[in-house]
């Protein structure tokens, strides 16, 4: 088990998520967007890191891996919003294949933290 939630592999690719999202569709967002779809895709990539690295300060596996599920619930989210945005033509179908690859990797890796810790859990039960 990582020593540090930044170590984690979940943590590295939702922070680049997070990154990916400011860098790329935050500013190319129009100001009437401001407190809804921008505000939304804000707090939905900023709750994926968020979770992961609460779940990873919890004592239980149960409550880790109910923070996880959080986390790939808020990734899941940020891949709706951007669908969204590129349906109303704020960002191309280029930058929402690249949030579709990295949400796809960060579920993938969100699931394989959640089945390890399961494990973990069950030969400590």
């Amino acid at each position: 088990m990582a020593d540090n939630f930044e170590k984690l592999e979940c943590w590295k690719k939702c922070f680049e998520l997070k990154l990916l999202i400011k860098e790329k569709v935050l500013i190319a967002l129009p100001d009437s967007e401001k407190f809804d779809l921008r505000s939304q895709l804000l707090r939905a990539s900023r709750s994926a890191t968020a979770n992961i690295a609460e779940g990873w300060g919890r004592y239980h596996f149960k409550d880790n891996i109910k923070y996880l599920l959080n986390a790939r619930g808020s990734v899941s989210e940020v891949l709706d919003h951007a669908i969204e945005a590129n349906s109303w033509n704020y960002i191309n179908d280029e930058i929402l294949n690249e949030i579709r690859t990295t949400t796809d990797s960060c579920i993938r890796l969100l699931n394989g933290y959640i089945k390890y810790l399961r494990k973990q859990n069950e030969s400590n039960g």
